[in-house]
């Protein structure tokens, strides 16, 4: 093997359950983990869902928590936590998106309890070491084996309810970490196959979903998308267009997915100009000319939001946005400047279509 295609790959351990109707699994895989008091963990949409699994589960679970939110702030980690312990738990059983997987991963990482997560979003976070957390206006982002979870269980079913408008932007953060994990520092040739795939798979299904939010086949391929964006997210590290996200996140509470939505068209074109080659799949999957332009597209094409005006961020936070990028920058492979990074938050803000 030539210089050129030495590489490290890392391969995280945990179990994945995929397919339909698979939630009932549940108590066996408790079983399976040694486990016989799990605590329920939830969002307030997913509520009803978690009660009707904690009814299914009966004695081997003993409390719920309903309350998990965005940008998984502590002093709502702290709430849970403190009745995970009142309870006696010895497993905790995320059933949401991202955040009620955040939550989680938050009381893993205090109490090191394993966790079984079932996820009703295309977030990605629960195949990944990652956990970001949000205390004093600030995010900040840990990598930490205690909260990769022991188990995830697929359940296509699951997302047949998440409406074509969530669905867009949730499929839109998957793609986000496959398009960052192609020209990550620490990539590999297998995470970039396993990038790509899941690129053409979320391109394929997100616009039959917005068609018919029951389609099975494209509910499946969006949730294998899904999957395989978690796994190569939790494979290597994050750079300008996560660092981005988490700083209009956790210093302005700007929802999560959308945000992503937004900002993977700008952070790819900007990227994009020193990395071409290494982006090219996406321009071929995406079509419409450069990568940057084919994400901005896609989003169009499935009705999702491209501007942060939209969302709501004043323009008068791009200024301190970009200032705050620049105090702990993660890597990027094209050179950063607060300049830059403004010009890109500026293009953004307007939802102009990327030049590339």
């Amino acid at each position: 093997m030539s210089a050129s295609r030495s590489f490290v790959h890392t391969a995280l351990p945990g179990r994945v359950i995929f397919g339909s109707g698979t939630r009932v699994k549940a108590a066996e895989e408790l079983a399976r983990l040694q486990c016989s008091r799990a605590f329920i963990l939830s969002g307030p949409h997913g509520a009803a869902d978690a009660r009707t699994l904690h009814d299914h589960l009966g004695p081997q679970a003993v409390g719920i928590f309903t309350d998990a939110v965005m940008h998984t702030p502590i002093e709502v980690t702290e709430r849970a936590l403190q009745n995970v312990r009142t309870r006696g738990a010895d497993a905790l059983i995320a059933l949401g998106g991202g955040s009620t997987t955040g939550l989680a991963k938050a009381i893993a990482l205090r109490t090191d309890l394993p966790q079984i997560v079932i996820p009703t979003t295309y977030a990605g976070s629960e195949m990944t070491t990652i956990l970001g957390e949000t205390a004093g206006g600030r995010k900040t982002t840990v990598r930490d084996l205690k909260v990769l979870p022991e188990v995830v269980i697929y359940d296509v079913e699951l997302t047949y309810s998440l409406s074509p408008a969530l669905s867009a932007t949730s499929g839109m953060n998957a793609i986000a970490h496959a398009v960052e994990a192609l020209y990550a520092k620490d990539g590999s040739p297998i995470v970039s196959i396993m990038a790509t795939e899941a690129i053409g798979a979320l391109a394929r299904a997100l616009p039959a979903i917005v068609a018919n939010p029951r389609e099975e086949t494209a509910r499946s391929d969006a949730f294998y998308g899904a999957w395989l964006c978690g796994t190569v997210l939790g494979s290597v590290g994050m750079a300008l267009h996560h660092k981005l996200c988490h700083v209009l996140g956790g210093s302005f509470n700007m929802p999560h997915a959308e945000t992503h939505t937004v900002l993977l068209p700008h952070a790819t074109a900007f990227n994009g100009e020193v990395v071409p080659d290494k982006l090219a799949p996406v321009a071929t999957l995406l079509g419409g000319g450069g990568p940057g332009q084919g994400l901005y597209d896609l989003a169009q094409r499935i009705c999702a939001p491209t501007s942060l005006k939209e969302l709501g961020l004043p323009q008068d936070a791009l200024d301190r946005a970009a200032d705050i990028a620049m105090e702990q920058p993660y890597w990027n492979p094209r050179a950063l400047s607060r300049d830059g990074i403004r010009g890109l938050l500026d293009d953004a803000w307007h939802g102009r279509r990327p030049a590339h």
